[in-house]
């Protein structure tokens, strides 16, 4: 077994120096000065090429190789899977590739920002053309004949296909359309009003981390423009943000992005710096996230906890009742922004992207054609016009950055935190008499147990499917929104 202990040593180092290209783009969201953005994409450029000649070692083949057919038991096989897996597609990518990938998303990002403060998708249109053909140009050499926007995904849901994805978001989209019709039909439920002190907001938001068990010992929050969690095993920090009029946006913000964070702290640590040592996928991850966020926090009974929670905080603030509160948690209302839109209508957000993506990397849509097919499909979607970019096409960071295939993880982390939440309803019969007091250490711990400690030991399918007792699917998610809407609604 020396050459999988060499192997294995070498791909430690290889996750180290990876956790430290993540620490660069943490540093960049939060504490980078604004004029470090060209030096930045350089250093981001130089550790990505260090990275991608690890990762393509002949070394690593040669170990790989060597323990063919090698006995090994459930951990060390798929260990050497995620290896063989990352090796394969590491090398067929060119390196200087790999590097201009790096150096422009790099760059990206700022004029992305910039863009976005002056709402002139013109200014960002020639980047993100830049992004999309580079970002296409590897597509295509990891497709390696098959099907471009297929290979995209690999990077954020291995085994699932765009063919699958479209035929589950099908299965969606008229149902979420159709309840989303009969609530908005029906009386809307009061709407926080005010101002909330951002400093109290800070306050709550860190005491509602812990109280999902996020371990500030091994993290931070910080303030970010957009909310995200960064980093594994015993560094995972959360970013999130504050509004004077909507203190929820901090606190779903946070509680979402410690489902994120709760993953990577929860894995087993034998796994640490190794492939094993971070979430599976992108969309079992969004399915923590998800769950944390909506099943659990936004359910009746923890909403009765938070309502008192605010109280302290903040004093009276209009809203009468714990019941009152719990419809004012889940107000389904019309809006622009994906990440501030309510749980009925989030997915309408996502599949609005997917389509979108799939189209440019397709060539089906033009770049320069991006922001009237946007504005096009919202309305379709929504019934209601963008009225700037910022509202629209340039709301996301994602496509600045080069993350095609990531969009759909999004609802398909939704279906999975759906099946989850029904079996984890099943096993914990009193969840709802935790909730009540604030006590989420039942729904965590099961969650944990369940999907978390594995890391990347199973596909990502067969985590859920274990945890859940059977194949995914969009019913359970389904069946909870209409459960949930129309008790709100009484339509």
């Amino acid at each position: 077994m020396s050459a999988y202990d060499d192997l294995m040593a070498f791909v430690r180092e290889t996750q180290a120096l990876s956790q430290i290209a993540g620490r660069l783009e943490w540093d960049q969201e939060t504490m980078m000065p604004r004029g470090a953005a060209p030096q930045r994409g350089e250093e981001c450029a130089a550790i990505a090429s260090v990275l991608h000649a690890r990762r393509v070692d002949p070394r690593v083949g040669d170990w790989l190789d060597a323990l063919a057919g090698t006995p090994l038991d459930d951990v060390a096989a798929a260990q050497l899977r995620h290896i063989r897996r990352d090796f394969e597609r590491a090398r067929k990518v060119p390196a200087a590739l790999a590097a201009q990938i790096a150096r422009v998303t790099s760059k990206a990002q700022g004029v992305w920002a910039d863009a976005r403060a002056a709402d002139d998708f013109a200014r960002f249109a020639p980047t993100l053309d830049e992004v999309l053909t580079l970002k296409r140009e590897e597509g295509h050499a990891l497709a390696d004949g098959g099907d471009v926007y297929d290979a995209m995904l690999a990077d954020y849901e291995p085994g699932t296909t765009g063919a699958e994805l479209e035929a589950m978001f099908g299965a969606l989209r008229p149902e979420l359309a159709t309840l989303r019709a009969a609530v908005l039909e029906a009386d809307a439920p009061s709407r926080l009003t005010g101002e909330f002190d951002e400093a109290a907001q800070m306050g709550l938001t860190r005491k509602l981390a812990k109280t999902f068990g996020y371990d500030m010992s091994r993290g931070r929050v910080d303030k970010a423009v957009h909310p995200f969690s960064s980093g594994s095993g015993l560094d995972v920090r959360i970013t999130t943000r504050t509004n004077p009029v909507d203190p929820f946006n901090c606190f779903y913000s946070t509680i979402h992005e410690v489902g994120h964070a709760a993953y990577e702290q929860n894995i087993h640590t034998d796994y640490l710096l190794t492939p094993l040592g971070a979430g599976v996928s992108m969309g079992v991850h969004e399915s923590q996230s998800r769950i944390y966020e909506n099943q659990i926090g936004r359910s009746r009974a923890f909403t009765g906890w938070l309502y008192g929670q605010m109280r302290d905080a903040f004093g009276d603030f209009g809203i009468r009742d714990e019941e009152a509160f719990y419809a004012c948690v889940n107000r389904v209302s019309n809006g622009f922004i994906r990440t501030e839109a309510d749980e009925l209508q989030y997915n309408l957000h996502v599949l609005l992207r997917f389509d979108l993506e799939r189209a440019l990397v397709a060539g089906d849509l033009k770049v320069a054609e991006l922001e009237a097919a946007w504005n096009d499909r919202f309305e379709a979607d929504f019934g209601f016009a963008v009225d700037k970019p910022s509202n629209g096409v340039l709301q996301d960071v994602h496509w600045s950055v080069g993350l095609f295939g990531y969009f759909p993880t999004y609802s398909l982390g939704n279906v999975y935190a759906g099946c989850l939440n029904k079996a984890m309803r099943a096993a914990l019969p009193d969840l709802d008499a935790q909730l009540a007091r604030g006590d989420t250490s039942g729904a965590t711990a099961w969650l944990g147990k369940h999907v978390q400690t594995h890391g990347g030991l199973y596909e990502p399918r067969d985590v859920i499917a274990k945890a859940s007792g059977s194949a995914p699917s969009e019913a359970p998610l389904l069946a909870y929104l209409k459960e949930k809407f129309t008790g709100i609604y009484g339509v």
